[in-house]
């Protein structure tokens, strides 16, 4: 596995700046997780990374090589999409050793067995090896196809939003299998996802976009804590942060526009009142809706609550977030 750096990376497509000037050190078996909506750049960077495009400016090095001019094969990376991108003529056994069938690969067949049967088993899917990529779940299909980029031990992993199209429970499973293959693997792995619970269960670091540029990178925690920006507190949290004029609850710094509470740090009980409309009850917790000042807030309480809509409930910040009229944080 290997170090991944970016220095000073932009590109554009035509008039569209997709990345600018991104800067970002990916360390030999981290787990990254790049953050942000459709349109931030995510997938640009892998497809920088991988050589699926090329950069207009500034330089990448994997393993402390810059890479610039080097074909997608020659940087020994691999790239798991979306989509599964399997060959539904072959079996599951074929489709893993496809990629050490390569050419320029040239792995004897001995030895293609052995890593098959070694990725199957990581996989959990030994069973499947001889059934048709189309007798498959959806989630053993993205089994495969992730253990097709398994298979060839590459010194990185680039992940596109491999678990988008799968539903919430194999979402699920599949996270923690992802992330207990990466921590055995030692893998070094950059992750695209809009999803935050993706990046806060299975980061080490998350880089966080914004039209092209890197707004803040750390760890999940230092992301979810300190923010740089009410964009970036907005990313990470659910139920999101609420965001309301900093004036409501008194005691403001000089210059802030909007305050942040995220919805577990609301005490509760003295403070200002606020009307509850409506309860969730979600079994181990349960989301109070409130309405004040005719802004929406949403809070956490106890699983078995007796509030019920229409009901008061005192409310005061603890440990809030402020920021200026750009969304810049105040410190």
């Amino acid at each position: 596995m290997a170090e991944v750096r970016l220095n000073g990376v932009s590109k554009a497509f035509g008039s569209t700046v997709a990345l600018e000037d991104v800067t970002m050190t990916v360390e030999n078996g981290a787990f990254v997780v790049l953050l942000g909506p459709t349109g931030a750049g995510k997938t640009t960077t892998l497809r920088l990374i991988s050589g699926l495009e090329t950069l207009d400016k500034g330089d990448i090095l994997i393993g402390g090589r810059s890479v610039q001019g080097l074909t997608p094969a020659q940087r020994d990376v691999a790239m798991v999409f979306q989509q599964y991108s399997l060959y539904p003529h072959m079996s599951v056994r074929d489709n893993l050793a496809f990629p050490l069938r390569s050419p320029i690969l040239r792995t004897p067949e001995d030895e293609i067995a052995r890593k098959v049967r070694e990725v199957a088993e990581v996989l959990h899917i030994p069973h499947k090896l001889d059934n048709k990529a189309t007798e498959l779940s959806g989630g053993e299909m993205q089994r495969v196809s992730i253990g097709r980029a398994l298979v060839r031990s590459p010194q990185v992993f680039l992940m596109d939003e491999p678990l988008s199209s799968l539903d919430a429970k194999l979402r699920a499973d599949l996270r923690i299998e992802l992330k207990r293959i990466q921590a055995d693997l030692g893998a070094t792995m950059i992750y695209v996802t809009h999803d935050q619970i993706e990046a806060m269960t299975m980061a080490t670091h998350v880089g966080v976009l914004d039209r092209g540029q890197l707004v803040q990178f750390g760890t999940p925690r230092e992301i979810y804590e300190a923010p740089v920006s009410q964009y970036v507190a907005s990313r990470l949290g659910l139920p999101r942060i609420n965001l309301l004029p900093a004036g409501m609850f008194g005691g403001a710094p000089v210059g802030a526009k909007t305050i942040g509470m995220r919805p577990e740090h609301i005490r509760q009980g003295d403070g200002t009142p606020a009307q509850v409309t409506r309860v969730e009850h979600l079994g181990d917790q349960t989301r109070l809706h409130l309405r004040l000042e005719g802004h929406d807030i949403v809070t956490l309480a106890e699983a078995h609550t007796g509030l019920e809509p229409g009901d008061t409930l005192a409310i005061t910040p603890r440990a809030p977030l402020y920021f200026d009229a750009a969304g810049d944080r105040i410190r």
